[in-house]
């Protein structure tokens, strides 16, 4: 073997194991989290107003992408949610969202990993039966283009953090489209399973909502 081809050999297996491990979030919006603070629980508890849109579980989908530092990606989603879209003015950022997600739904490309995830290693979805989300607040502008800012409170593993992240929100006729793409971090809501010691699992999960509510 030549020493040309033995760098060849090298720089393709170096690539090939790069992408391999790539992060699915590497390059996407961040969420970040808080705790909540009492005057988010009120706001939420107030926000129930205007015309209500009913997701329309046909045209939404929630979409999820996990991987390893050292192997590769995993793609699902959640089967089974919910939720109500409260429009003011027809002004997004008058919009209220309560969602509701049963996580013993969630299914992944190897049905092993869907079993797995149900389990008290991750959701442990007997204890914890649903996750819940309901916004506090909606602004105009948003990262990476998109055209609002969503903040609310996010219940998950019986760990309830204030969340907020970029979402593109368009009200056409009589329904509202909500499309975003952000990581959460896992850890924040106690779902700490680090793995195999030789197979580390990624402390970020990409999200991926498409929603259609209509009225």
């Amino acid at each position: 073997m030549t020493m040309r081809t033995s760098f060849f050999i090298t720089v393709t297996a170096l690539s090939l194991l790069a992408a391999a491990c790539e992060d699915p979030t590497k390059g996407k919006a961040k969420a970040t989290t808080e705790n909540v603070t009492q005057t988010a629980q009120a706001t939420t508890a107030a926000a129930a107003t205007g015309t209500a849109y009913k997701f329309d579980a046909a045209s939404s989908k929630i979409g999820w992408v996990g991987s390893k530092a050292l192997g590769s990606k995993q793609e699902g989603s959640i089967a089974t949610f919910n939720g109500t879209i409260h429009l003011v003015d027809g002004a997004p950022e008058k919009n209220s969202v309560t969602a509701e997600i049963d996580p013993a739904s969630i299914t992944s490309e190897s049905a092993k990993l869907a079993e797995h995830l149900k389990s008290a290693d991750f959701f442990d979805v007997e204890k914890f039966t649903k996750v819940t989300f309901a916004s506090t607040g909606i602004k105009a502008g948003g990262e990476q283009g998109a055209s609002h800012t969503v903040t609310g409170n996010l219940t998950m593993h019986g760990v309830t953090k204030a969340i907020v992240f970029p979402a593109t929100i368009k009200v056409s006729g009589d329904q509202v489209l909500v499309n975003a793409e952000f990581a959460v971090n896992r850890k924040d809501f106690g779902i700490n399973y680090p793995g195999k010691s030789d197979d580390l699992i990624r402390d970020e999960v990409l999200v991926k909502l498409t929603i259609a509510a209509k009225k």
